[in-house]
């Protein structure tokens, strides 16, 4: 899946569940991924509640349950900077 792809599928579901109320940002090796408190998804490099950094190939096995969360923490495949609580709302969007 491209960048441009994964982007469309996230802004799918976004536009589906509707906002966390709280912003986040997928840091990629591609780019960014930018969802805001409402639900709004963009590829820009706004300043977010919890920044992701994970590559593009990870962040879609965490997207399809191929890469299990905690174990993509434990060997460093994804670091969460900001609020880890956001983080865990992620569980409902996706």
């Amino acid at each position: 899946m491209t960048f441009s792809e994964l982007t469309d599928k996230i802004t799918n579901i976004a536009s589906q569940k509707g906002g966390l109320g709280s912003s986040i940002k997928f840091d990629t090796d591609e780019g960014n991924i930018f969802i805001s408190q409402d639900g709004q998804v963009s590829n820009t490099d706004d300043t977010a509640d919890c920044t992701i950094k994970v590559s593009l190939k990870d962040l879609q096995g965490l997207m399809t349950g191929d890469l299990n969360p905690m174990t993509a923490m434990m060997f460093g495949k994804l670091k969460i900077s900001g609020d880890m609580g956001v983080a865990m709302k992620l569980q409902s969007l996706f």
